[in-house]
């Protein structure tokens, strides 16, 4: 009888052991998607949701998006490695600590890179319609000549990198004109182009989705402005809707971009941004949740549905399962970090 119970003690152990095991490989029922931006409007919200409301679908969870902004979201992360609370920004992530600002941490040694999402290809820099700068090449030809040209910028991130990008190429071309490109330094888009408007800068950075409006304006329009540059590839382009945005077809963007509006990255390729979505976890996380998630999201782009959503509203579709994209963005981070550095000396 005695060893009938002790069978019997094992044997429930063994199930308890292995039922644990497999409670720990189920999803959380709720999950919080926190996003690096307090903003419910902008394009981080708009393509995490996209992102949540599938994977709700697919997992049976119920995946809700909270606006958050960067220094809270990785709080959030940090301390919850359950799977219960996930976070998607873009990156900003890794930009923030490249260019020092406060709150932000080394990413690949902090977290757990996810996959990636989606692209925003409309990173973009404008000049008034009226502006002697037709072209992007001739900024850079400005600055070498000792013009002064101001770019307005939200200084550490995203708005930035294409700024160090245009100062990296003046100095390549020339070296010391790079000092002839100054940063206005400002908040949001709206200041941006206030600056813009009131002619206290020349050039700023901006975005296909905000300003595009404003490029169909009369040339004796205050507000009227031009593209000049799209730090996007032009095949990330080129993999969006044909329609573009607003009444600026794809083709008509690409124009803006690498290898038709070119800034060097070494004297012989261009520098090029392509901005990201990505998702992050606690560096604890479960791996096999996050194999669920690579494994829902890979059915979910398959399907095609989701990426047809993101291309109706200028995302570029971009999946990349977990471990391929961790490697991806270190690279990017890697390349950055010399453009950053190179203007530092």
């Amino acid at each position: 009888m005695t060893r009938f119970f002790t069978e019997l003690g094992l044997a429930a152990g063994l199930a308890l052991i292995s039922t644990a095991g497999a409670q720990a490989q189920e999803f959380p029922s709720n999950v919080r998607v926190v996003i690096g931006s307090t903003s419910t409007g902008g394009d981080t919200y708009q393509a995490s949701s996209f992102i949540a409301s599938a994977l709700s679908e697919k997992l049976g969870i119920n995946a809700k998006v909270d606006a958050v902004g960067p220094t809270e979201a990785f709080k959030a992360i940090a301390r919850d490695p359950s799977g219960s609370t996930i976070m998607i920004h873009h990156d900003q992530s890794y930009l923030g600590y490249l260019y020092g600002i406060k709150g932000y941490e080394d990413i690949f040694a902090t977290y757990k890179i996810g996959p990636t999402l989606a692209v925003n290809p409309g990173n973009a820099y404008l000049v008034p319609k009226n502006s002697p700068y037709q072209t992007i090449g001739d900024v850079l030809k400005a600055a070498e000549s000792g013009t002064r040209v101001r770019v307005a910028i939200q200084p550490g991130g995203v708005s930035e990198i294409g700024f160090s990008a245009l100062k990296n190429a003046a100095k390549i071309a020339s070296p010391g004109s790079e000092a002839n490109i100054v940063p206005v330094n400002t908040g949001s888009q709206a200041d941006k182009d206030q600056l813009l408007f009131d002619g206290q800068a020349d050039v700023i950075n901006g975005s296909v989705q905000s300003n595009e409006q404003y490029t169909r304006l009369a040339a004796d329009d205050q507000k009227a402005m031009r593209f000049v540059w799209l730090t996007a590839e032009g095949s990330t382009i080129a993999g969006g809707n044909e329609s573009g945005y607003g009444e600026t077809g794809r083709d008509a963007l690409a124009q803006f971009a690498s290898p038709n509006a070119s800034v060097t990255l070494d004297g012989s390729s261009d520098f090029t941004f392509d901005k990201v979505f990505f998702m992050m976890f606690n560096k604890d996380m479960d791996p096999a949740l996050v194999a669920k998630i690579d494994a829902a999201l890979k059915e979910i782009y398959a399907e095609g549905k989701l990426a047809e959503t993101l291309k109706a509203n200028f995302f570029v579709p971009a999946y990349r399962p977990t471990d391929e994209a961790a490697a991806y963005l270190q690279k990017k981070n890697d390349d950055y970090a010399k453009v950053i550095e190179a203007i530092r000396q």
